[in-house]
């Protein structure tokens, strides 16, 4: 009888894990705070997880990404399109309550792109084996 309880308890547990299914913490406007120079570095997020990054120089966009988390056979992706001629996808491998980490091993940079949320900051970055760009925004209204 205690085996039949201990069971039952384990499956009751395992069943009420909630599994994380999309990066909400993303959702918002963003504003890249470690910026160098006279830019200023924006992202903003939907709550269908698209979204678009841009830099401005003064009032000129000197840079401007589309993303957005897609799924695409059972796997989900970020892709980013904008950057290079084609979408670029990165493979979801990590995916937790206040992270992720995506990764193309053939695109020449980024191989990988972490985000994840540090108290009330996001955080970033993209990287390959020989070096890394970290991004630190502040949520705007």
């Amino acid at each position: 009888m205690k085996q039949f309880f201990f069971i039952l308890s384990l499956v009751l547990i395992i069943s009420c894990k909630q599994e994380v299914t999309n990066p909400d913490f993303l959702i918002g406007k963003w504003k890249r705070i470690n910026n160098e120079g006279s830019k200023e570095t924006f992202e903003i997020w939907n709550q269908n997880f698209n979204g678009i990054g841009y830099s401005l120089q003064e009032k000129d966009t000197v840079f401007k990404e589309i993303l957005s988390i897609v799924e695409f056979k059972g796997n989900k992706y970020l892709q980013v399109t904008g950057v290079n001629q084609n979408p670029t996808l990165f493979e979801m491998t990590e995916l937790t309550k206040n992270s992720f980490t995506c990764t193309n091993p053939s695109n020449e940079f980024p191989k990988v792109i972490s985000y994840w949320l540090e108290g009330k900051q996001l955080k970033a970055k993209v990287a390959n084996d020989d070096f890394a760009i970290d991004f630190v925004f502040d949520k705007i209204k």
